[in-house]
Order: structure tokens, then C-alpha cells, then sequence
């Protein structure tokens, strides 16, 4: 029977700066559109992104994209038939979307592509690695005002072309 100390905990590892171990089993992290991840288990070291997806417990998996979400923050797409090495340092996180496209968007000059066709204020945020408290995040409207987009509220990228966002400083007045 499997223990929690026969898992290798890929976030624990990076965290403590240890090398990855050769064997699985792995604890890696799966999250959706709003980055609420949970703890799966996946025992292939290079496993495919159908298996990754069939560990998402999600079904029909061509029904779904995945992605990676590398530690540095850039997403990469992985297809079914594509692998991953998940001892390669960073590859920790997984992205599943119920959609079978990619929007793509610009995030203070960094391109990402994101698997549904709205994105989350404070997905944009954790994505350009701001602090969400002091920083806010807007679209770039041509010819009209730029967006806001709040912490909650979501932006729309099925708009042809690619969307344009930027963060900065929220202005406060303390009195």
C-alpha cells in the first residue's frame, strides 16, 4: 500500500531546494480556470497530457486542453499525445480547460495563450507575479478609456485579435 512518504511531493521538493527523485509515485498540482488547484497523484516520471487530464479524472479528455504552468510563469501548452519530464525542475502545476482553443493575450509585454475565452482580474495578476492587494490590472480598449478588470471580474478574450493588459500600482489615499 502506498504512504504519503512514498510520494514525491514535486512542490515540497522545489520548495526545499532537494533534487527531484528519479521515481514516482508524483504529488503534483492540477488547477482550472481560476487557479484553484488540488493535489493529484501521478506515478509516469514523462507522463503524456492525456494522462495528466485522465489523473484530472475528466472525460471525454479531447473534450479538454491542458496546460503547463512553469514556475516562472509562462503556460505551455500540452497536447494529448505530448510529454512532460516531471523531474525537470518547475514542472509542478497543471491548467485543465473545458475547451478545445486557445486565446492568446498580453500581460505587460509577456504573451500567454489561456484555454477558455475569459480570464479572471485576479488570474491576470497571479500570472504577471504582482502583489494582488497593491496592484490592480486593466485592458487596453483601442481609441476608448482603458478597463479595469477587478479582482473578480472577467475579461473577455473572444474578441478578434490579441487583448492587451497591464498592471500598476493601485493609487491610495490615506487620510
Amino acid at each position: 500500500m502506498e504512504t504519503n512518504h512514498d510520494i514525491e511531493d514535486i512542490l515540497q521538493a522545489l520548495e526545499t531546494d532537494r533534487a527531484i527523485r528519479d521515481h514516482g509515485p508524483y504529488r503534483i498540482l492540477i488547477g482550472d480556470e481560476l487557479l484553484d488547484y488540488r493535489p493529484a497523484v501521478i506515478a509516469d516520471p514523462v507522463p503524456t497530457g492525456r494522462q495528466v487530464l485522465e489523473t484530472a479524472g475528466v472525460h471525454p479528455v479531447l473534450e479538454f486542453s491542458l496546460y503547463q504552468l512553469f514556475r516562472d510563469g509562462q503556460l505551455k501548452e500540452l497536447l494529448p499525445d505530448d510529454t512532460t519530464d516531471l523531474r525537470t525542475a518547475g514542472v509542478e502545476k497543471f491548467i485543465v480547460f473545458h475547451s478545445d482553443r486557445s486565446f492568446r493575450l498580453d500581460l505587460d509585454g509577456k504573451v500567454f495563450d489561456w484555454g477558455v475565452g475569459k480570464i479572471q482580474g485576479r488570474v491576470l495578476k497571479v500570472l504577471a507575479k504582482v502583489d494582488p492587494i497593491t496592484y490592480g490590472v486593466w485592458q487596453e480598449i483601442p481609441g476608448k478609456e482603458d478597463l479595469a478588470i477587478s479582482d473578480t471580474n472577467f475579461a473577455n478574450l473572444e474578441t478578434a485579435g490579441v487583448e492587451h493588459f497591464f498592471t500598476g500600482i493601485v493609487k491610495t489615499t490615506e487620510g
